[in-house]
């Protein structure tokens, strides 16, 4: 009963990383496609960077592939609507500088 529970759990676990992946879809899709800046840059800054330590901690420390999984799911999302919100907003901070008003 336990092995089959451990089996279940591990499967669960592996899912994590598709569901956050599905849950960070509609910013990277808001960011990208609608270049709506509705991503916080500071937050995304913090969470790619724990997500990038999770990472790491889970190559280097637990050799555990689905924490590996999860974790670079988590940080590939993560990076991506980071360096997706910094590129709008200077693209639109330059923009703005470059037009003029008469």
């Amino acid at each position: 009963m336990e092995e089959i529970f451990l089996k279940i759990l591990t499967a669960a676990y592996a899912c994590v990383g598709i569901i956050s992946a599905i849950g960070y879809w509609p910013t990277i899709k808001d960011v990208y496609f609608h270049k709506k800046p509705s991503a916080n840059i500071s937050t995304y800054a913090v969470w790619t960077l724990t997500s990038g330590i999770s990472l790491l901690y889970g190559t280097f420390i637990l050799n555990d592939f689905f924490f590996r999984f999860v974790a670079g799911v988590g940080f590939v999302c993560c990076f991506t609507v980071l360096i997706l919100t910094i590129n709008l907003k200077y693209r639109k901070s330059s923009e703005d500088e470059t037009s003029f008003s008469y």
